[in-house]
Order: C-alpha cells, then structure tokens, then sequence
C-alpha cells in the first residue's frame, strides 16, 4: 500500500497535518497505536460529556472540533496500528490485529508526540505513586477520580493544572511540592518579555491555577528536594506529608524512538534535559522524505502542534506554509520562559532509586558498571542489561545517561543515547511471518 502523505500519530499534530494534507489533494494515511484520535491532549474527547470538559477545561474542549474535522476529512486512517520500523526511503512497518504489514510513502510525518518524563526517586515504584499525566490520561479516558489525599511533586505545568482538574473532579488535593528553586527564577526573568508577546495568556492561567489551588487550602511549598516515596507518605528535604496518591511530574519529553531508529540526527536541550530530532522550522529533517511535526520535534504544546502538523503537511504538498509560520513563533514565544524556569532537578537518581524498571537496575548498578568500564548507554547494557526490557530505555535512558556523565564529569551530549534498532515495540513472529511477497523478502534479509 502506498500513499502520498503517511503520518505516524493521530494527536494534535497529527490530525492537523492529515486533514491539512488531504485540503491539498494529498492522499493520507494516519497510523496510531491509539483506538481513537485525539492522542494523549484530547483523549477521549469524542466520547467526553459536558461535566468531563468543563473541569477539564477549555483547552481540552477544544479539541472536540480538530477531531471532528479529521473524521469528515478523505483520509485513510488506521486506529489499533503498532508502528514498529522506519525504512529510509519513507517506508513504514506497522501491525494491526496482529497482522504486519508495509505502508510506502512519499513523504512521512512523525507525530509521534511525547511522553511524561520519569521521575526516578527512591519509592517511585510503589503502589500508590504516579505520573500526574497518567493520573490525567484516567480522567480523561475513563472519569477515574482517585480517592484518599493526593500530593503533587516535582515541576512545570501540567502540575498545576492536574491539581486543578483533581479539585474540579472532587478529589482531595493535600499538597503540591514544587522542586523549582528561586535560581530558576533569575534564570528564566530574561526570557520574560519574549514570552509576554504570545504567551501572556498562558502565563494569567498559570497564576488563577495557584490562586485556586490556595484558595482551595492546598499547601504549596516551592523549592523542595530530596523526594522519596515511603509508603502511605513523601518524604522530602524539610519533612514528611501523609498521603494516599503521590503524584510525580517533572515535564515531558519527545517520543525519540521511531525518529532515532530512522537514523535522524538529534540534538540535546540543555534546559529541559533531553534529546530531539534536528528539524527546521517547516519541520524538514536531513533525510528529504521524513517530516517531523508536535511534541515530537520539541515541547511546545497542543495549539502549537496543530500548526507545525499543517505546515508539513504543506511542505509535503509543495505549498507555501503563508503566515502559518508567524502564528507558530508566537505560541513557542514562551517555551524559552518555561524551559528555564521548570527545569527538571531530579534527573540524576541516587544510588537507591530504580532506574531500570524492566530489569530491576537501580542507581548504584549502573555507577557500579561505569567504574567497571561501561563509558556510554549502550555499553552499560552489557553490564546491567538497562535498557534491554519491553519498554527498550524509554524510562531508563535519560536517567542512565545521566549517571553516566555524572560518573565520568562529562556533559550528557558527549555521552549520548541508547541505539535503538527495530522493532522499536515488542513484536512477535507470527506478526513478522504473516507479511507476504516483497515485504516478507525484505524483512528476512
């Protein structure tokens, strides 16, 4: 099967870039792993009633309409689709009800969006502790409310704005631990004008968010370290909170892995501490065929990822992107502020803190192993098998590398990442095997 436009991801970007394509006479096919569209900002938006979007707020309604506009649009969309490979050549691999099978195209976007960092503290592992995000995604996919005290920890956003939505759900939030420092602040006060031309609105959010939570007799203290999950409570720097839920969010961070396995260059952020694609600002990468789009590319946000998704999918039209490009300056007008000030401070684990989940490593492992002579992520493998589970270092890659500087006194970007090969999901043979004639060959060279 071949189409003119293949796009790997049905979130903002994605959506955008697909019914923007299919204006343009492209033919489209959208891959998502996802039963519906929306990805991870408007999940379940179709199915959401009004009492749903009005505590989850105005943004989340917003989707409602992209998604309505990507159903109506001639598009050939594939929900329930694993895409495991990227070919050079603009050639996808992908399963569907446990069938693989190859989708060619002449240009691919990956809209792949991101994914929450992981929060590596010691407890971070037990039962009763989180992602915000995926606290979030429960809301929004199935109206979960969690019972019991709820503390937030950790930084950025999304923070605040799942506290609000908790309070708005009618769960009881005890506390928000923020771990951003006054130093942050100094650090990110010149990026303020800047963000005031696109951003100011976001920013007026922010401050009502606190102003709620306050209001709300939520305790709000700024400035903590050393957070350990214990069991029923967070420890941290200055004492103790008694929880039910602890909530952890530190940012989030590109989905790397399909972009990497395609052999994309990428470069490292310094403020927010993590790897993304090298693109330009039409979302062009070095290989003339792959497209980059959202989250994906770089954190900037839902409203930002529906412009990017447009302009490559104008690029892949051979269309002029007209004032598209202005409209996305301004909303990425205030990430400089945001990437300073919510830089992530648990980064670098302690020795007790579970890196590796999929195999049981845990911080003193892993500088164990580079004093043994593990110098970089894919040589650790070898000492500590980091890396090597089903979910292949998305949860333990960037806290490894991190180690791993920190262990040798080298900057992260010198260290580099996991090499990641396909498939980049879990697949099994019978999968493989039920691809026939040339793909089935080629797969077998």
């Amino acid at each position: 099967m071949s189409a003119d436009l293949a796009i790997v991801g049905a979130g903002p970007a994605g959506m955008a870039a697909a019914v923007e394509g299919a204006a343009h006479g492209l033919s489209v096919t959208v891959l998502d792993d996802q039963p519906e569209p929306g990805g991870q900002i408007y999940r379940g938006i179709e199915r959401a009633g009004s009492d749903l979007c009005a505590l989850l707020g105005e943004d989340y309604e917003a989707g409602r309409a992209l998604v309505a506009d990507f159903r109506r649009a001639q598009i050939d969309y594939r929900p329930n689709s694993m895409v495991w490979r990227l070919d050079p050549g603009a050639r996808i691999a992908y399963s569907r009800d446990r069938v693989a099978s190859i989708v060619t195209a002449h240009h691919v976007l990956i809209a792949t969006g991101a994914m929450e960092r992981p929060v590596p503290i010691p407890g971070a592992e037990r039962p009763g502790v989180m992602g915000a995000g995926a606290a979030q995604v429960l809301l929004k996919a199935s109206g979960l409310v969690p019972t019991g005290r709820i503390v937030l920890a950790g930084s950025g956003p999304l923070l605040l704005l799942v506290g609000c939505q908790l309070l708005n759900a009618g769960a009881t939030v005890a506390a928000v631990l923020e771990t951003t420092e006054s130093g942050d602040y100094l650090n990110a006060a010149p990026a303020l004008p800047s963000a005031l031309v696109g951003g100011w609105r976001d920013l007026v959010r922010g401050l009502a968010m606190k102003r709620r939570l306050k209001r709300a007799g939520v305790e709000i203290r700024a400035g903590v370290s050393g957070l350990a999950a214990t069991g029923g409570a967070v420890q941290f720097d200055a004492g103790e909170i008694a929880c039910d839920l602890l909530l952890l969010h530190e940012g989030v961070i590109p989905q790397t892995h399909l972009a990497r396995q395609a052999g994309l260059a990428h470069c490292w952020h310094a403020e927010q501490r993590h790897w993304m694609p090298v693109v330009d600002p039409l979302g062009r990468t070095e290989q003339e065929t792959l497209l980059v789009a959202g989250d994906a590319g770089g954190i900037a946000g839902a409203r930002a990822a529906v412009l990017t998704g447009r302009i490559a999918a104008r690029v892949a039209a051979g269309a002029d992107p007209g004032r598209l490009i202005a409209a996305l300056d301004r909303e990425r007008a205030i990430r400089p502020l945001l990437d300073r000030l919510f830089r992530p401070h648990t980064a670098l684990p302690p020795d007790e803190a579970l890196v590796c989940r999929c195999e049981s490593v845990v911080g003193s492992d892993i500088r164990r192993a580079v004093r043994d002579g593990a110098m970089g992520p894919n040589q650790l493998k070898a000492f500590t098998r980091v890396g090597m589970g089903p979910c292949q270092g998305r949860m333990c890659g960037l806290a490894a590398a991190e180690i791993i500087a920190d262990e040798r006194g080298l900057p992260v970007e010198e260290i580099g990442s996991f090499r990641i090969r396909p498939p980049i999901k879990p697949l099994t043979l019978g999968e493989l095997a039920s691809m026939e004639g040339e793909a089935a060959e080629a797969e077998a060279l």
